[in-house]
This record gives structure tokens, sequence and C-alpha cells, in this order.
């Protein structure tokens, strides 16, 4: 019996386009919000940052999450600057913001959620994200996702990145659900659809976005080259009961 549809953030309900020029402006967008007049270049100090840091976000199979909030402290203090909580949060939240322009909603996001949870579906939300929740909930809200699910899971709030069962779990625990009367929606072979399907999940690659090609990943129970077609899946798992 099916009773909960879970969803990937990036690319999945939302397509995240990166740009290298909108990275390096973000980046000065954190710096301009300290209003300080004692910091290094911006050029040096997202250079520095990007030398040390950036790798591990590109690590195949990190499982761990990073914190990503310290690497920005400690980037600072690498140039003798010592931030405060509120000047942390100040320089992630601005950050945050101008990265706004890369976060594009599927144009049948919503309609797909709503017609899911019409079929007495709970939903939810399961996404590798380093940002503070409180900035990416605040996101949820802004694009109309937060009333149309149940819940919703960041790997920066739990600590572990998908593939790791954890992660899964919590939002199956929230949703009161078990692995196998659920189904994960996701572009990642290895970390969507191997992560949940090793849970005993039924996977669904979306590809209207992307498509992902993982030699780690693992074989989707089903693919979806629209979001429509996700509707179909679940009618067809519904009708099975």
């Amino acid at each position: 019996m099916l009773r909960a549809a879970l969803f990937d953030w990036g690319d999945t309900l939302m397509q995240f386009r990166f740009d290298e020029e909108l990275m390096a402006d973000a980046f000065r967008a954190g710096l301009d919000s300290l209003g300080r007049d004692d910091l290094a270049p911006a050029d040096d100090i997202l250079r520095h940052f990007r030398e040390q840091f950036e790798p591990l976000f590109w690590a195949p199979g990190t499982l761990e999450e990073i914190e990503y909030p310290g690497m920005i402290r400690e980037t600072l203090q690498h140039f003798g600057a010592e931030l405060s909580d509120p000047e942390l949060d100040r320089f992630l939240e601005a950050e945050h913001s101008a990265w706004e322009p890369a976060r594009v909603l599927g144009a049948t996001t919503h309609a797909m959620l709503e017609s899911l949870r019409s079929r007495g579906l709970k939903l939810g939300l399961v996404s590798n994200a380093f940002d503070p929740g409180w900035l990416l909930r605040r996101d949820l809200q802004q694009m109309g996702i937060a009333e149309r699910i149940d819940v919703a899971v960041f790997s920066s709030e739990v600590g572990k990145r998908k593939p790791h069962p954890d992660i899964f779990e919590r939002a199956l625990t929230a949703l009161d659900a078990s692995a196998d009367e659920s189904l994960f929606v996701g572009d990642r072979l290895f970390e969507d659809v191997r992560g949940a399907g090793e849970l005993g999940m039924t996977t669904v690659q979306a590809l209207w976005f992307r498509a992902d090609e993982n030699p780690d990943g693992a074989e989707p129970d089903y693919q979806a080259f629209t979001q429509m077609d996700v509707l179909n899946i679940a009618d067809r798992l519904l009708g099975s009961a």
C-alpha cells in the first residue's frame, strides 16, 4: 500500500542553475553584508576559500555533511578577521539570497504535489544541502513548497548526506510511513535511487531537468520524464494495492 511520496529538492522539485559568476557575486554579497573595513580583498578571500574547501563539495560518495558555516568562519580567520555569530548569519543570509536566480521551481511542481496529496499521500522532501536549515526552510515557504508537503529533512540538520540511511529514515519517521509503503523521486542514481532503494523504498529517477549517469548508482524502479509521469506511477502503485 503506497502511503507516502518523498522527493529530492535540487534538480527534482526545482532546477539549480549553477553559475561561476553568480558564485563570485554571492560570496561578495556575503562579505559586503558584514560592513567591515578590516577585511582582505574579496577576490583573495574567495580564492582561498575555493582552494581550501571547494574540493570537499565534490568529493564522491561523501556521507558526512560538510560544516559550511564553519568553513566561512575559518576562511575569514585565515585573514585575521573573527566573525561573531550575528555576522556569520548575515554573511550566510546575504550569500544565500544572492543565489536566488539560480533556484527555478519546476513549472508543474505545485500541481504535482497537490495532485499527490489529493490522492491521500503524505509528502516529504529529503535534500543534501549544506546551508543552514532556517535559510532552506525560508526558500520552501517563499516558493510555495512548505504548504504542500508534510516534512522537509536537510542534510545540514541531520549531519548525514544521501545515500546514508539516516536522512531517509528521519523523513519516514516524521511521516509515520515505512520504506516499503513509500515512493522516492530524485534525479541522482547514487544519492537518491541507491540510497532510497537500499532501504526498500520504490524509486523513481527524475529526468525532467537532467539525466544522471553514475556507475555507482542503482537501477530505478521507474523513470519519469515529466513531473506528471510521477502521478501515473503513483496511480499504478495505488491501483495495485
